[in-house]
């Protein structure tokens, strides 16, 4: 083989490495905007298309917000201790068995969920639609001290919830936190579907 032979196909290797980069680009820069037409729009989103969410990293007691249809959905890690106060609490509230409540078949119990660990709900009082505050402290002073065994508190006009989203009597609130379709894949959440 001469010199001009071994240049020429070292040549042409340099020559197809390089076509061939510049497709896979060529490929990506189609495909992408392709892809990403499939993922449903901000608008779809609001309408009720179905989200998301790992749930793996909350930890015990702690809330996250997901949104779904424009509303704030409480998601909460409940403890052992969060789920024996359930039954403590019964004779303070409104609709303790939600029987008046919005909240799927499945999630007719006590502790108004799939997982009684985990607690899916719309955040928003279902007096005048405030964002009620998640208040996990048990016995707090400004809440009613013993009789307060964790949940939320609507800043707005005083309203009460236990920790299954139930309303205590006696405040604006009529109803229980409504809950909304969800399914569970092992830490995936999914709001909007069954």
């Amino acid at each position: 083989m001469s010199q001009a032979e071994g240049v020429n196909v070292q040549r042409r290797r340099v020559l197809i490495a390089s076509t061939a980069a510049i497709g896979a680009a060529g490929v990506a820069a189609v495909a992408t905007p392709f892809v990403r037409s499939w993922a449903p729009s901000a608008k779809a989103e609001a309408a009720g298309a179905a989200v998301t969410q790992d749930i793996s990293s909350i930890e015990d007691g702690q809330m996250i917000v997901v949104k779904y249809r424009g509303k704030p959905i409480f998601v909460v890690k409940r403890t052992e201790d969060m789920l024996t106060t359930l039954d403590d609490v019964v004779p303070l509230l409104s609709d303790p068995d939600s029987s008046e409540s919005l909240q799927p078949e499945y999630c007719a119990n006590p502790t108004r969920s799939l997982e009684p660990g985990v607690l899916v709900v719309e955040g928003v009082c279902t007096h005048l639609g405030c964002a009620p505050n998640y208040r996990p402290d048990v016995g707090a002073a400004d809440l009613g001290g013993n009789d307060w065994y964790g949940g939320f508190f609507c800043p707005c006009h005083g309203s009460k919830y236990d920790l299954a989203g139930r309303v205590y009597s006696g405040v604006p609130a009529p109803l229980n936190l409504p809950i909304p379709e969800y399914s569970m894949d092992g830490t995936i959440l999914t709001v909007g579907e069954a």
